[in-house]
Formats: C-alpha cells, structure tokens, sequence
C-alpha cells in the first residue's frame, strides 16, 4: 500500500531500524533514533543496488518519488544511478583552479572589451599569473601568495604592471564569488601594499628645435615603408597609438578629407580632419595595404593591426630614448605647441577626443568646432613641415572661427 504524509508522520523508532515501503523500488527507512531516510532499491547487471534519496521532512514524499522515478528512467535506459551520483559529486567537488576561473572569467568578458586589450588581459595572465597561482584552488588562494606574485613584477621595476594585475586577479576572484564558486576576493586585502606607481606625462619634444629634429628623424627613417607611414601620419593627426594602428581604409575618405570612427575609450563617434599632407601619406600607403582591412597591418597577416609596440620600436631604432618621445606623446606635443599658437582650448581638447563629462552633451559633441578644426589641423601640418624644412617660425595665433 502506497505511504502517505500521516502515515510517515506517524511512524514511530523501534529497537531495529526498519523500512515501510512506498511503491517502485522506493521505501522509507525509520531508525532507532527516529530519523526518517528515503532509499531506493533496484537491479543494475543482475546486482541489487540501494541509494539514499534524502531525509524526510526535508525531502517531502513527493520529492522522493521524483527522485526514484529519475532512478528508475536511468536503470531503464542501462545507467547506473550509483555510479552517475558519483560521477556528478566529483564534478562538483572538483578543484576549480585559479586559471580555469580566469579563463572563463576572460571569454565572457571580452565582448565588453576592444580586441587588443583582451589579447593583452590574456598574454599578461599566461605570462605573469598562471606560472605562480594558475594551478591553486580559486577558493583558496592567501593574499601572502599573491602579493608574493605581484612583488616579481615590482622587483623588476613594473610597478604599474604590478597594480593592474592585482586589479585583474580582483575581478576574476570577484567574478568567482559572483558565481557562487569562490568565498571571497582575497586580493582585496592587499589594498596599499604595493608601491605607488609614480605617474608621469607620456614624454614629447618641448621646444621647436625638440620637435624639428623628431621630425627630420621620421622622414629619414630608413624601416618598412608601412611604419614610415605611420610615423609620418603620427603627428599629424595625433591619435591614440591604438586607434591609429586600428585604423580603417573603410573609416577614412581621402575625398572629403575626413576619418571617422568610434572611441573605445570614450564611448564616441570622433571626426578627425585631415590635412593635406595626411591625405598625401594614406594616398601613398593606398595601393600597399589599400586591399586589406586595416590601413597598417601587421607584418604576418593583413588581418590583424600592425603591432602595438611597433611605433616604439621605431622611434628606439631611430635613436629616441623613452624618456624623449613615445608613440601617445605625440598627443602631448601638439597639444602643447597648438595651445602656446593660441588656437581654442576647447577644439584642441575635441580633436584629442578627451572624455566629455557631460554625457549627454558627449553624445553629440564629435562635431564641435569642426571648422576651426579642419584649419587647426592644416595649420598644424604646415607647421611641421616648416619645422623640418629649417624655415623661420612665425607662431601661428588662433583667429576666431566657426564651430
């Protein structure tokens, strides 16, 4: 006869555990102490097996005949019960190891993210993390282990380096929590133990004999022609590294002398005029990488941009230290210079694409000044070419013009 609520209710100890059964394999087994245990009981290959479906109140009566009818529905399609338990315990008693999170954490990230800093976030993980913590349990990694990790980088003067991977391993803990795999984010208990890192203006010529010599060395480097290119287009149109390296023949029309393309940073479409001479240098570089994708790929593929170190790497090779001149201080050089000639601080500041703090207005402002731009940008590049030629300087006042 089926069991019912009362009747499970009203079974009482015995000085022998005993069993009252149900129906299909499932009974209830009352022991000596008064605990009420579900079983069931079936035949897998010929042998008996016996499993524990649960504790009664906790798992109702109902619950248990779901749990025998998934019981009987493997036997019958020949799994073992017994062996899928243990099989499915193990998979949820596995070590989840810091790497596997952090991998996992990284494929579902990276939509949010440009292609070049995942690949970065990625290349920095393999390189400087997993060698140390990758093979330790997620849940159980010691802030001391950590700081250990962090402190290699520091030691070898990557301090920077250092803060961002502490923030990195902080948002694959926290992700871990999130989940409900990790207890806590350990790292956060390393907040003020790393050496401060000392910011520092991206370095750039100061003076016009500073930035004429830069600009004679760009024209007489001797590389690939790709890089020459985007040497020379450098500063002309003083973009992030990453955004000239990302950018598109598709982006660009030499006709209306225009490039436009979204930034990743700022979340905003963004209008670069170009002056004569950058339509000079894309018109040269054209029929080379013209066919492909990105207007400076990289050396193995013409479906990738060209490398992010490549521009460095150039102005080294050409003599320049770090401490002269990098490929984001060009931004710095012309900001500087076109601020001293006098023109709106308000269009140099749109043309460097800086993040507006009024969101609303950022979503409309790629355009501000657009005219004043289009002369700032030719001004400049005559500016340049003048510097490099040896001509006398006259500096260049800002006249009011349209926005």
């Amino acid at each position: 006869m089926p069991l019912t609520d009362t009747a499970i209710r009203n079974a009482k100890p015995r000085e022998k555990a005993y069993r009252i059964n149900d129906f299909g394999g499932l009974s209830l087994e009352v022991r000596t102490t008064g605990k009420k245990c579900w079983r069931f009981r079936g035949t897998y290959n010929g042998k008996e097996i016996l499993l524990s479906l649960g504790v009664y109140p906790a798992v109702t009566l109902a619950a248990a005949r779901d749990r025998c009818k998934e019981c009987q529905e493997q036997l019958a399609h020949g799994v073992n019960p017994s062996a899928k338990r243990k099989e499915e315990k193990a998979a949820r008693t596995a070590v989840l190891t810091f790497e596997a999170l952090a991998l996992e954490w990284h494929a579902r990230t990276k939509a949010k993210w440009s292609e070049g800093h995942a690949t970065r976030i990625l290349y920095r993980l393999r390189r400087e993390i997993f060698p140390f913590i990758g093979s330790l349990p997620a849940n159980d990694i010691p802030p001391k282990k950590i700081l250990e990790v962090l402190r290699i980088m520091e030691n070898r003067g990557a301090t920077d380096l250092a803060h961002r991977m502490h923030q990195a391993v902080g948002q694959v803990l926290r992700y871990g929590v999130a989940t409900g795999r990790v207890d806590r984010d350990s790292s956060a208990d390393l907040r003020g133990a790393l050496t401060p890192v000392s910011h520092r203006h991206n370095p750039c010529p100061k003076d016009h004999r500073g930035i004429a010599a830069l600009m004679r060395a760009i024209y007489d480097y001797q590389g690939s022609h790709v890089v020459r290119c985007a040497l020379r287009l450098t500063p002309l149109v003083f973009v992030r590294p990453g955004e000239l390296r990302h950018a598109k023949w598709a982006d660009i029309d030499t006709t209306t002398a225009e490039w436009r393309y979204f930034v990743t940073k700022t979340k905003t479409q963004h209008i670069v005029p170009l002056s004569r001479q950058a339509v000079e240098v894309l018109e040269e570089l054209r029929p080379l990488t013209g066919s492909g994708a990105y207007v400076f790929p990289g050396r193995r593929s013409d479906s990738r941009p060209m490398s992010e170190n490549t521009i460095n790497a150039a102005l080294r090779t050409m003599g320049f230290s770090r401490d002269e001149i990098t490929a984001h201080g060009f931004r710095g050089m012309a900001s500087t210079a076109l601020n001293e000639m006098g023109w709106h601080h308000d269009a140099i500041e749109r043309q460097l694409a800086h993040k507006e703090s009024n969101s609303v207005r950022a979503a409309y402002n790629h355009a501000d000044y657009l005219g004043e731009r289009r002369r700032m940008m030719q001004a400049w590049a005559d500016y340049l070419d003048q510097l490099r030629e040896g001509a006398k300087i006259i500096p260049l006042q800002h006249t009011a013009g349209e926005k």
